[in-house]
């Protein structure tokens, strides 16, 4: 064990969900067992871990779907990591060599690494300190979604305040995010939803709710400054028709099944046609770092956002979560306790 660490880190095991090949159906592929306790590299740290969360990028690692996905370094023929868990709350036990912005006894929360564990290594450049008053299940729900969300109204939409935002999925990890980092903003907002979930989205703060199965929020009745698509598969010309003349459109998700391009294909045409439209149409792949998690970690203590957590899950039943996810049955993120 390199670094500072802990008499936590004598043990020579720890209980943590292992995946041993690739697919799409959790019960078949994530399994609790026993594994060795990871050793913090170069600029990580070892985290005991408090709580992890689910979400769609979840399955994508644990499939191994679309396939570029493993090439992207979650491993070719069978998954790199020990388990698909990536984001984590937890307490330092152990630092690498090069770090030093924390220490043993450290509450933190950020990306890392099979994190549905005891124990995880995470980067030390994707962790911030957690504040004593975010509890671990809602720190660990913020990372991942929580960074797409605010690089999505920030950076891509570029929502400034008065404009108005359709956020369609605003019940999901991300869109839970989206609509009160829109509305932080300054924004007026309006969510998208199905009918059991109308009033979570609207409890978020959204101005506005539609429930997608009794009407169309993109017929064109309503324009929108800026349109962030998180949820469903929508034909480009129909969420250009609820864009204004020069709006945004900002393509965050959308899943086809698709084993190359799982939906991709859409955004891939977005980006293609937009120079030569005065709209906007786009999308973008999330950055993972401490900056913009410092940021985000600002919005949740000024009260601004508070991370919307569905439900908490045992360790043992990881599976369960995903597949709550990958139901769509959540509003808001599911979570992973590790007890």
């Amino acid at each position: 064990m390199t670094g500072r660490t802990e008499g936590a880190t004598r043990a020579e095991c720890m209980t943590a969900v292992v995946q041993d090949r690739y697919g799409a159906a959790p019960e078949e592929v994530l399994r609790v067992g026993e594994r060795d306790l990871p050793v913090p590299g170069d600029g990580e740290v070892l985290v005991r871990v408090r709580a992890a969360s689910v979400d769609m990028g979840t399955w994508h690692v644990m499939a191994g779907l679309p396939y570029p996905i493993r090439a992207a370094g979650f491993g070719v023929r069978r998954p790199k990591a020990a388990n698909p868990g990536r984001t984590l709350a937890g307490t330092v036990v152990a630092v690498g060599t090069g770090v030093s912005g924390f220490g043993p006894g450290d509450e933190v929360y950020g990306v890392g690494s099979a994190c549905f564990a005891e124990y995880a290594t995470a980067p030390a450049a994707k962790l911030v300190a957690r504040p004593s008053a975010l509890p671990p299940e809602q720190a660990a729900a913020a990372p991942i979604s929580g960074l797409t969300a605010l690089q999505a109204v920030r950076d891509h939409g570029r929502v400034r305040s008065g404009q108005r935002v359709l956020v369609i999925g605003a019940s999901g990890g991300v869109g839970s995010f989206a609509v009160q980092i829109a509305k932080a903003y300054g924004a007026e907002v309006t969510g998208v939803c199905r009918t059991s979930k109308v009033e979570a989205v609207r409890a978020l703060g959204a101005d506005h709710v539609v429930d997608h199965t009794r009407e169309d929020p993109t017929d064109g009745r309503q324009r929108y400054d800026v349109v962030l698509d998180i949820g469903g598969n929508r034909r480009l010309t129909h969420l250009r028709r609820a864009l204004t003349p020069r709006g945004r459109l900002v393509i965050v998700g959308g899943e086809n099944g698709g084993r190359w391009l799982g939906g991709t294909d859409r955004q891939l045409r977005a980006q293609a046609l937009s120079p030569f439209l005065r709209q906007h149409l786009g999308t973008f792949v999330a950055r993972e770092n401490a900056a913009d998690l410092a940021a985000l970690d600002e919005l949740i203590a000024s009260g601004a956002v508070t991370p919307l957590v569905d439900r908490v899950f045992p360790l043992a039943e990881t599976a369960a979560a995903v597949r709550r996810v990958l139901d769509g049955q959540a509003v808001g993120k599911v979570v992973v306790a590790v007890r």
